[in-house]
């Protein structure tokens, strides 16, 4: 078991909601919820132990879950808004942060009733490397003693409803809630050598962004983004060039 798991149970890999979870979740919750979403009040039903604090005070700040001696903040938008939040609490704090990676995705869009008209399953397709869309704010501090950084590996259903405030690119839909599914999986990142699993053991020594994008399947731009946020964080350096294009090789700072 690690000392660093929030709910201190384990790994539960194969974990899905049930029926009566599910209904529960429709019902008030006795957990503080502080205009959150589904998936934040579901996230923090998965975590909760008994004896936990909820939306309690720390440092200034409302802090989802306050467990002993361990802050848990959840996080399912983007962590360029809490960076500054996660470095005063780092200082004095031990805390996980925990942040939802949606792997597959069902996408129901209602009517301006609150109807639904249609339910589909989303093309693409999630992995694990996608979480450096957000690490890439907050390199600085992923090696701090006192921060753990939790990745669940979810499916989740995503509510689209006419509006207003609906995005140019979804032609007028706006994000009304999203809803847990369940959780496949679950990542714990805490020392340098956990970051640095992501890259693939068939790299060569010295690589481009190119030959990373092609040896994980991803797209160049998000390449570049894990080799900033490793080269950032110590743990990869640039190693002379390959053409126009930058070499990369790991540091050896693998505490």
């Amino acid at each position: 078991m690690s000392p660093n798991d929030p709910r201190s149970g384990g790994f539960f890999f194969t974990w899905l909601i049930q029926t009566e979870f599910l209904i529960e979740m429709q019902k008030p919750h006795s957990i503080g919820e502080l205009h959150e979403t589904s998936l934040h009040a579901s996230i923090k039903h998965y975590l909760a132990m008994a004896g936990d604090d909820f939306e309690a005070q720390c440092d200034g700040y409302i802090i989802d879950i306050v467990r002993e001696d361990r802050l848990i903040e959840i996080q399912t938008g983007g962590f360029h808004r809490i960076r500054r939040k996660l470095e005063r609490l780092l200082e004095n704090n031990r805390l996980t942060l925990v942040y939802p990676l949606t792997i597959q995705k069902w996408i129901i869009r209602l009517d301006q009733d609150g109807q639904q008209v249609s339910r589909r399953k989303s093309p693409r397709h999630g992995q694990l490397v996608d979480v450096f869309y957000e690490l890439v704010r907050i390199p600085g501090i992923l090696l701090n003693d006192n921060l753990t950084l939790l990745v669940l590996q979810i499916d989740e259903e995503e509510i689209l409803q006419r509006g207003e405030r609906g995005s140019w690119r979804r032609r007028g839909w706006e994000v009304a809630d999203r809803r847990l599914l369940g959780v496949i999986g679950e990542v714990n990142f805490q020392k340098a050598s956990d970051y640095l699993h992501i890259l693939p053991s068939d790299l060569p020594d010295r690589f481009t962004n190119k030959e990373l994008a092609s040896s994980l399947g991803c797209r160049p731009n998000l390449a570049g983004k894990i080799t900033y946020t490793l080269r950032q964080m110590g743990v990869l350096e640039m190693n002379g060039k390959k053409g126009n294009a930058n070499l990369f090789s790991q540091t050896g700072a693998l505490t």
